[in-house]
């Protein structure tokens, strides 16, 4: 659990963090999103004493951070960032290995954890734990580095923009894999973000900061239907932000019992949007839908558009 109580932080006389209040529940995944200059990453980067709050606490498991040794409290806690900063003079496995081998792991359960992470973040090429970062890809060094901030199986992992480079594929295979795992282990993951659609596609929570402040905080849904002030509902998309419920719900929501005949089909854990899409390539009005490759039921296109009650 991650709490910031009446938080701040002033930079050459400029406040860019004012008396900030959050609770962050532990398997929760928690997305501050804001544009530029809003303070997110200054608050997240205080969770593990990158920066010094001037005034207020922030506690993790209890323990207000200012009073933990500083390196324990970083080898305890994940931490990914947009530019990578992978070590370029080892390689992929060591790199990913880095934390575990701090902490004094045994040489078997490091090789089985680089393993493990390797294929879930599908770095499959033959050999790639033998490779240096400047031979990959930029999407492949940021599943490194991802794979890297995960390696010790932390409780708390803490992501800066961490796609924000990356090509549109590339982002959102990460983020799906990412998601899968946070689901899997229940890591505590707090993820800084400008990308309100990134945002709203991971975040159990999102919290919207301002001008140093959290103007609020709540679920997809909630900051879509209940913005709490004009800003909010702007941010969101204004009279377009009921479209992006379409890339939140999923297809299990709307879906018929009737079992459609032939054509294409749709996971049932697929978003709407994702169902719309297959629907205009296709060309089609209905879906199938399937359950591990088991037909369940059925969308149309009129199962999209807004249902009350």
């Amino acid at each position: 659990m991650i709490v910031f109580e009446g938080v701040g932080k002033r930079f050459g006389g400029r406040s860019v963090i004012d008396g900030l209040d959050l609770r962050i529940e532990d398997g929760e995944f928690f997305v501050l999103v804001g544009p530029s200059g809003s303070g997110k990453s200054t608050l997240l980067r205080m969770v593990n004493r990158l920066v010094t709050p001037d005034s207020g606490r922030i506690l993790v498991d209890g323990d207000d951070v200012a009073s933990v040794d500083v390196e324990q409290l970083r080898r305890g806690i994940g931490y990914a960032i947009q530019s990578v900063g992978l070590f370029p003079h080892r390689t992929v496995g060591e790199n990913i290995a880095t934390v575990p081998r701090l902490l004094g792991w045994s040489k078997r359960d490091i090789d089985a954890r680089v393993d493990e992470l390797l294929a879930l973040l599908r770095l499959d090429d033959p050999g790639i734990a033998d490779r240096y970062p400047r031979t990959l890809s930029g999407g492949q060094q940021q599943r490194v580095g991802v794979a890297r901030a995960l390696a010790a199986r932390p409780r708390i992992v803490l992501m800066d923009e961490p796609f924000g480079a990356l090509d549109p594929l590339t982002r959102e295979s990460l983020q799906s894999a990412l998601r899968t795992i946070q689901r899997d282990t229940a890591t505590t993951i707090l993820f800084v973000t400008h990308d309100m659609d990134e945002a709203f596609g991971l975040g159990d929570r999102v919290g919207l900061m301002l001008d140093g402040h959290l103007v609020q905080v709540g679920t997809p849904l909630e900051l879509i239907r209940q913005p709490a002030d004009e800003r909010v509902r702007e941010f969101v998309g204004g009279s377009r932000a009921r479209l992006r419920e379409l890339a939140i719900r999923p297809v299990r929501e709307r879906m018929r019992n009737e079992i459609a005949s032939g054509g294409a089909a749709v996971d049932i854990d697929a978003s709407l949007q994702d169902a719309l899409g297959a629907m205009l390539a296709q060309g089609r009005d209905r879906l199938r839908v399937e359950e591990k490759g088991r037909v369940v039921g059925s969308i149309a296109l009129a199962d999209l558009v807004e249902r009350r009650g």
